[in-house]
C-alpha cells in the first residue's frame, strides 16, 4: 500500500518535473526495493535505507525505504522531487552518454592511479555538475537534500563546496568541518568551472588532485573497519547498469575515436570488464550478447575504431539475367512438365500428338543486379610492421574496415596473416562471417621475416565463388618478385595496400601499373584509410563486361 501510494504521488508529480527539464525522453519513475549495491553484503538494519534512487537504463526507481527513513527531515513530496531532479540531470547534462562518463573517469585515474579511487572521484565529480547546473538553472529542492543527509568526510567537504559555489546555506557547523586542510580544498575545489563542458577534461583532472588525500584517508579508515566499500551514495551510484547495452557500444565507439590510443582504451575497458561481462557485452558486442564472454580489449578497440572509417565496396555485375518467356509450341511427350502445357492450343486434352506444350526462350538483355564476392584479406605481420597490440596499427585498421564493407554485404572474409611463411610464421582462416574469429586472425603478430607462400592462398583463391583480394603490407617481401608475378597471372580484383612510403612499395607499383585489375593505396596516416575504395578497377569493369556481350 505504501509503494501505490508514492507512485501515485509520483506520477501526479511528474508532467510538472517533465516541463521542468524540458521534456526528456525518459520512462516515468516507479517505486521498489533499492538494493545497495555498494554493499550488497552489509547485514546492518539500515543497509537498504541509504540509496534512495536507482538508475538503470533511463529507467529512475525510488527507494521507499529511503523516502521512510527520511520522514521527518523533509517531506516526501520535496525529497522525491530532490531526488528526481538529481536523476534527470544526469541523463540531460552530465554525464549525458557513456563515452563521457568513461573520460571522466579515465582522466581521474591518470591522477589518483587506482581504479576504485577513480571510480569515487568520478561520481562525485559527475554528481556536483548534476546539481549545480540543477540549482543554477532550475527550482529545486537538492541543498534541503543535501543539508539533511548523513555525511562522512568527503561529503562534509563537497556540501561546503555547494556552500561556497551555490552561495546557500547547508547548515554546516564549525564542528562539521574540522581541518584546515579541509578548508584549502574547499577552496580549491571551488575555482574548477563545473558547468563549462568544454573544460571538463582538465576539471576533473583538478577535482580528483584536490580530493586525493581525503580519499586516500578514507581509504585507510575503510581498511580499518575490515573492508568493504564504504559508504553509497543516497542519490544513487554511477555504474554501467545507467546505461543501455546500446549507449555502452555506441560510448566504446566513440571512446575508440576520440583517444586513438590502445593502451589507454585498454586499460578502460579492463578495469570496467566485471561490470561489462556481468551485463552480456563481450567480444561478440555487435553480434550478439553472450552473458560472461571474455572481453579482448584490443580486438574490441579495432571493432569499434573500424565503425568510424567505414571504405566502399564496388559491386560486380552478375551474369546475364534475362527472364524465361513463352516463345514456341511443341507436341507434348509423356514425362514433359505439366506446367509448360498450353491449354487453349491443347483443347483441354492430355494426348500425345495433341497437346502442346511452349517451348522457353531467355529474353535478351543483361540484369542490373551486382553482388559482392567474397574476400581473402592477406595482411603483414611481419617485424617491420607495427604490433597490433601495442599500438594502434594502420594495417589492422584498414583490413579491420574492409572486413567489414564486404561483411555488410553478405560476403564471407578469408584471412592470410603472414610474416616468413615458409618458415610456419603464418595463420590461415578459411571465409566465414565470424567477425570475433575474423579480428583475431587479423591482430595476430608473428614479428619475423617477411615472406609468402603461394602455394597457401591457392585453396583460397580458387573458389566457385568470385574471391577478391584485399592485400595490406609495407611491401618489404623477400619474395616481392614472385608475388608479383603471380598477381600478373590471375584476374581477380586487387586492391593492394601499403604502408608508408619505401623503394619496395614503388617498384611493385611500376610492375603492376598496367595490370586493370589492381588497384594500389598508401596510407600514411589513419585519415588515408577512408579514401581507399574495394574493388574499384573501372577499366577493368568494362573489359569482363564487354568480353561477357561478345
Amino acid at each position: 500500500m505504501e509503494e501505490k501510494r508514492l507512485q501515485t504521488l509520483i506520477e501526479e508529480m511528474w508532467p510538472r518535473l517533465k516541463k521542468k527539464h524540458l521534456y526528456p525522453e525518459i520512462p516515468i519513475p516507479k517505486v521498489g526495493r533499492v538494493i545497495d549495491s555498494f554493499d550488497e553484503k552489509s547485514d546492518q538494519e539500515d543497509s537498504n535505507q541509504r540509496v534512495g534512487l536507482e538508475m538503470k537504463e533511463k529507467q529512475m526507481t525510488i527507494n521507499p525505504a529511503f523516502i521512510a527513513s527520511m520522514k521527518d527531515k523533509m517531506s516526501e513530496e520535496n525529497l522525491i522531487e530532490a531526488l528526481l531532479d538529481h536523476g534527470i540531470t544526469h541523463y540531460t547534462f552530465c554525464p549525458w552518454d557513456f563515452q563521457t562518463h568513461l573520460m571522466l573517469y579515465a582522466e581521474a585515474k591518470k591522477v589518483l592511479g587506482d581504479k576504485e579511487s577513480a571510480k569515487r572521484a568520478a561520481n562525485y565529480f559527475i554528481d556536483v555538475i548534476a546539481d549545480t547546473h540543477c540549482v543554477k538553472m532550475r527550482e529545486t529542492e537538492i541543498p534541503e537534500l543535501h543539508r539533511n543527509l548523513k555525511k562522512g568526510n568527503v561529503e562534509k567537504v563537497i556540501a561546503s563546496l555547494y556552500q561556497r559555489i551555490w552561495g546557500i546555506d547547508m547548515g554546516l557547523t564549525p564542528s562539521q568541518f574540522e581541518s584546515r586542510q579541509n578548508e584549502e580544498v574547499v577552496r580549491r575545489l571551488a575555482r574548477i568551472p563545473y558547468l563549462d563542458r568544454s573544460r571538463w577534461t582538465e576539471s576533473i583532472r583538478k577535482f580528483a588532485r584536490s580530493l586525493k588525500p581525503l580519499l586516500i584517508l578514507e581509504e585507510k579508515e575503510k581498511e580499518s573497519r575490515g573492508g568493504g566499500k564504504g559508504d553509497s551514495n543516497p542519490q544513487g551510484e554511477h555504474n554501467l547498469n545507467h546505461y543501455s547495452y546500446e549507449e555502452i557500444d555506441e560510448g566504446l565507439r566513440e571512446y575508440a575515436q576520440k583517444t586513438m590510443g590502445l593502451s589507454e582504451f585498454r586499460e578502460v575497458v579492463e578495469d570496467f570488464s566485471s561490470e561489462l561481462k556481468e551485463m552480456g557485452y563481450g567480444i561478440e558486442a555487435g553480434m550478439g550478447r553472450g552473458r560472461g564472454a571474455p572481453i579482448d580489449a584490443d580486438i574490441l578497440f579495432y571493432m569499434k575504431l573500424a565503425e568510424h572509417y567505414s571504405i566502399p565496396l564496388k559491386k560486380i555485375p552478375m551474369e546475364e539475367a534475362g527472364t524465361l518467356h513463352p516463345h514456341s509450341h511443341s507436341p507434348w511427350e509423356v514425362g514433359s512438365p505439366f506446367q509448360d502445357i498450353d491449354v487453349w492450343t491443347s483443347f483441354g486434352k492430355i494426348m500425345p500428338g495433341i497437346t502442346q506444350v511452349w517451348k522457353k526462350r531467355e529474353g535478351k538483355g543483361r540484369g542490373k543486379v551486382e553482388e559482392a564476392p567474397d574476400c581473402l584479406i592477406i595482411i603483414d605481420s611481419s617485424g617491420s610492421m607495427i604490433n597490433p597490440r601495442k599500438s594502434l596499427s594502420y594495417a589492422v585498421l584498414g583490413a579491420a574496415c574492409a572486413t567489414n564493407a564486404y561483411l555488410k554485404n553478405d560476403s564471407k572474409v578469408a584471412v592470410y596473416n603472414f610474416s616468413d611463411a615458409p618458415m610456419g610464421g603464418r595463420e590461415i582462416l578459411d571465409y566465414t562471417e565470424n567477425k570475433n574469429e575474423i579480428y583475431r586472425t587479423l591482430c595476430r603478430y608473428f614479428g619475423g621475416g617477411t615472406a609468402l607462400d603461394l602455394e597457401d592462398m591457392m585453396p583460397l583463391i580458387k573458389k566457385e565463388k568470385k574471391v577478391d583480394l584485399f592485400i595490406i603490407t609495407d611491401m618489404k617481401i623477400t619474395n616481392l618478385e614472385t608475388l608479383i608475378g603471380f598477381f600478373g597471372k590471375i584476374q581477380n580484383r586487387i586492391t593492394a595496400v601499403h604502408i608508408g612510403e619505401n623503394p619496395y612499395a614503388s617498384r611493385f607499383e611500376k610492375a603492376v601499373e598496367k595490370k586493370k585489375n589492381i588497384n594500389i593505396f598508401t596510407v600514411k596516416k589513419k585519415e588515408d584509410i577512408p579514401h581507399i575504395v574495394l574493388g574499384s578497377i573501372r577499366q577493368y569493369f568494362n573489359t569482363m563486361q564487354n568480353n561477357h556481350s561478345a
